[in-house]
């Protein structure tokens, strides 16, 4: 069941003038919560209030939201999902905002999702999406509220033997898969797609490149085109609820499986 505060007070419905409704104005974190301690915390605030800056939405402090939080979780169960939202708040009729709305912010609690244990460690199936990622550098790794194109791109399938769906651009360049980020490991380099143009840097993304870089292995940002896919010697997803998951098929073709998965996954879960 999900517990909801809004501006610090239960709440189960905003107001139908706020923004984030009328044009999806406003960014968002989902967190993993284990044992009442939400996971990557200094990392999660400061994506929201970097993403949050990059649309002119004044950040609340990380304290306050954490002690929302930490509201939440005093009632229910320890594990759990929570994602937090921010609106620019509420006006009238129009793109133009006013100069002195009062953000809106909403800490959400629900269910934390299970995965099967096979999904780390054998992989999981994966689908190449019809739907692009929209060129957009203004835009360009903000986690903002108008999620469209995972919507659309979701709808693309109704298998549930397939978890991802991976998303291109209008070059044929690999951004990121519908609920997650990529890497890929080509010429023993491992590789996630430059996000200048589009998609959303995920906080899963940057923690995996720490991870792997403790572990003394080469990584690189960079575009990575369809065709030099076909070369690929591992290809995994990322996300801050499912960790780190390597893929097993992708449009129905077995993937190379490299040794190195159990240990960038154990070093990604050391992270604090």
């Amino acid at each position: 069941m999900l517990r909801r505060l809004l501006n610090g007070q239960p709440a189960e419905h905003i107001h139908l003038a706020d923004r984030g409704l009328q044009y999806g104005d406003g960014v968002f974190r989902t967190i993993k919560v284990i044992a009442g301690q939400p996971c990557w915390w200094a990392e999660q605030m400061a994506k929201l209030a970097a993403d949050a800056g990059c649309l002119g939405i004044a950040c609340p402090p990380a304290s306050l939201l954490r002690a929302e939080l930490l509201q939440l979780l005093a009632e229910g169960p320890q594990d759990a999902t929570a994602k937090i939202i921010l609106t620019r708040g509420e006006s009238a009729r129009g793109y133009a905002a006013p100069a002195d709305l009062t953000p809106n912010r909403i800490v959400q609690l629900g269910p934390l999702p299970t995965y099967p244990a096979e999904y780390a460690q054998v992989g999981v199936a994966v689908r190449s999406c019809t739907t692009r990622a929209s060129w957009q550098p203004a835009l360009a790794g903000i986690k903002h509220l108008n999620r469209l194109e995972s919507v659309l791109a979701r709808r693309e399938w109704q298998d549930p033997a397939i978890y991802e769906g991976l998303l291109f651009d209008r070059d044929d360049l690999l951004i990121e898969g519908v609920m997650s980020n990529v890497w890929v490991l080509l010429d023993g380099v491992l590789c996630t797609p430059r996000l200048d143009s589009a998609g959303v840097a995920g906080v899963a993304r940057a923690q995996s490149w720490r991870a792997a870089t403790e572990l003394g292995w080469p990584v690189s940002e960079r575009p990575i085109s369809r065709a030099e896919l076909a070369g690929l010697q591992g290809l995994w997803l990322c996300n801050s609820l499912s960790g780190l998951l390597p893929v097993a098929s992708w449009d129905g073709e077995l993937l190379p499986r490299p040794a190195l998965t159990a240990e960038w996954q154990a070093a990604l879960s050391r992270l604090p």
